[in-house]
C-alpha cells in the first residue's frame, strides 16, 4: 500500500480490495534518527525523493528537502511533526508543489541562483560555489553538475541530502553519478564530487537511486571509487 501512495503516477493498482489509509498514514516514514522519507512523490518532479527532518524550534524547526507532491493527508501528518520552517531545494527538477508547501507553512524556501531560485520567488538564494552555513546543523554545498546550480545539503555532518548528484547503486556495491542524466556537465559534476571528499557523512539519502547507511570512513572510500569510475567516462 505504500508503494500505491508514493506511486508519482497512480499507475499502482490492486486486483483486491485494501485500505489506503493504511499505506497514506505510513508517511512520513521513518528512515533514522530524526529524518522521515514523505513518500507521495510527484510526477512534475520525475518521482524524486523528498525528505523531512523533525527539529525542536530551539534547533531551527523541520527542513522539508525538495518538494513532495501537495497531498492533503500528507500536509495534516507533516503539521502534526511540526510543519515546515525551512524548505530545501536541491536543484530545478525537484521544485513540484514547492509553492503549496510554502504558503501552506510560511516556510523559507532556499536554493541556487543558478538553477532559476529568484525566477521561482525563492526567499534564501545560495550564489557561488562556496558552502552555505544554513544554521548550526545545515551545511548547503554547490556541487554543479547535474544541473548548473546543484547544490547538496549535509546534516549534522551525518545526512548528505544528495538530490541528483550522488546515489548508492547495490549492483555496483558502490555510490554512483548519473552519467545518462547529467544535464550541464559531467566534467563539472566529477569536480563537485571531489569537493564532497572534505566532509563527513554516514547517509546517503538521494532524491533517485537508493539509500546507503555506512561508517564514514567507508563512505569516503565509496566516494573515492566514485570519483575514479566518474573520470573514466
Amino acid at each position: 500500500m505504500m508503494a500505491l501512495v508514493a506511486c508519482p503516477t497512480a499507475s499502482i493498482g490492486a486486483t483486491e480490495h485494501h485500505d489506503a489509509h493504511i499505506g497514506i498514514d505510513a508517511f512520513p516514514e521513518l528512515i533514522a534518527d530524526n529524518v522521515y522519507f514523505c513518500g507521495f512523490t510527484a510526477e512534475s518532479s520525475f518521482g524524486a525523493w523528498s525528505y523531512l527532518i523533525v527539529r525542536p524550534e530551539a534547533e531551527g524547526g523541520n527542513v522539508l528537502i525538495d518538494s513532495p507532491r501537495y497531498a492533503t493527508q500528507l500536509v495534516k501528518r507533516i503539521s502534526a511533526l511540526g510543519g515546515v520552517r525551512k524548505m530545501f531545494l536541491t536543484h530545478k527538477d525537484d521544485v513540484a508543489d514547492h509553492r503549496r508547501f510554502a504558503e501552506r507553512f510560511n516556510c523559507e524556501r532556499i536554493m541556487h541562483a543558478d538553477d532559476g531560485a529568484e525566477r521561482l520567488g525563492i526567499e534564501n538564494v545560495i550564489e557561488g560555489d562556496a558552502p552555505k552555513q544554513i544554521d548550526r546543523d545545515l551545511v548547503a554545498i554547490p556541487v554543479p553538475g547535474h544541473t548548473r546550480g546543484h547544490t547538496v545539503l549535509l546534516y549534522r555532518n551525518k545526512f548528505l541530502f544528495s538530490g541528483d548528484h550522488l546515489a548508492w547503486s547495490p549492483n555496483r556495491n558502490s555510490l554512483i553519478a548519473f552519467r545518462s542524466a547529467c544535464w550541464y556537465s559531467w566534467t563539472e559534476q566529477t569536480k563537485s564530487m571531489q569537493k564532497l571528499l572534505d566532509y563527513d557523512f554516514e547517509w546517503v539519502v538521494p532524491g533517485h537511486g537508493r539509500i546507503h547507511h555506512d561508517s564514514a570512513a567507508r563512505m569516503h572510500e565509496h566516494l573515492e571509487r566514485c570519483i575514479d569510475w566518474m573520470k573514466m567516462r
